[in-house]
This record gives structure tokens, sequence and C-alpha cells, in this order.
């Protein structure tokens, strides 16, 4: 709410948009869901599906070769980044991958799921499922 307020005295629309759309998928979220409300894990994933959800707009705009509507998407993920928790780099996701590869003694690409089910778990909220995904095909390939 503070950001939000900060964000309608400086007159910046862009950021105004993000926290509006994250303010009302948590009011969604709470009302649809159990009486307890939410947690601050499932509060993190929320935000981290938005801004999932931004880039691959702006990706799918770029392609599209609508440069128009793919900046505003991008800045608005932006603006929700900032209320997540850092993200590891790639060589960081890296070493993880390896390491978990290691403990299940994983062969091959059959072992993806059960590679994956523990990165996810492992990271949750400190990387793109799309980076983990990909960096473990490439070491079970």
């Amino acid at each position: 709410m503070t950001a939000m307020k900060e964000a309608m005295k400086a007159k910046d629309q862009t950021a105004l948009a993000a926290l509006r759309a994250v303010k009302s998928e948590l009011l969604l979220a709470k009302t649809s869901g159990d009486a307890n409300g939410l947690t601050e894990d499932e509060e993190v994933k929320l935000v981290q599906k938005l801004v999932k959800q931004r880039k691959d707009s702006a990706r799918i705009y770029s392609e599209q070769n609508r440069e128009d509507l793919a900046e505003p998407e991008l800045a608005q993920a932006q603006v929700l980044e900032q209320f997540l928790p850092a993200q590891l780099s790639e060589e960081e996701i890296e070493a993880v991958v390896a390491e978990i590869i290691v403990r299940t003694e994983a062969s091959g690409m059959k072992d993806m799921g059960k590679v994956m089910g523990m990165a996810n778990t492992q990271l949750a909220g400190k990387a793109d499922g799309r980076t983990i995904s990909t960096l473990v095909k490439a070491k079970l390939s």
C-alpha cells in the first residue's frame, strides 16, 4: 500500500498499474481461499506469477514487432520484481542443479522430473522455472 501511495504521488502510471494488479490478485486469493489468509510463500508465488505473465506478454509483443506494447509490460515486471526475494545468478542455480543431480544419481532425461521437483522446491522464489528447466535439460542431456 505504501508503494502504491508513492506511485500515486509520483504520478507513475506504470508502477501504479502493476501495484494495483498485485493488490487485486491478493484480494482475490484471500477471499477465494481459506479463512487463514495467504502465507508469505503464497504471496511470493503470486507476485512471481504476475511477473512471469508480464514477461511472457512482452516476449509475444516483441515477436509481433509491437515494442509499444512490450515496453510497458517489461516496466511493470521490473516494478513487481522489487517485491520478490533476490534472484540467484545462473551460475548459482547451475551449482544447485548439479548438486541435486549428484544427490539423486540422475543419469538422463528420464530422471528430469525427479530433479525438477527437487530443484523447484529448493529454489522456490529464488529462481525462474524456465531457467531451472533449461539448466536441468542441459545437464541431463
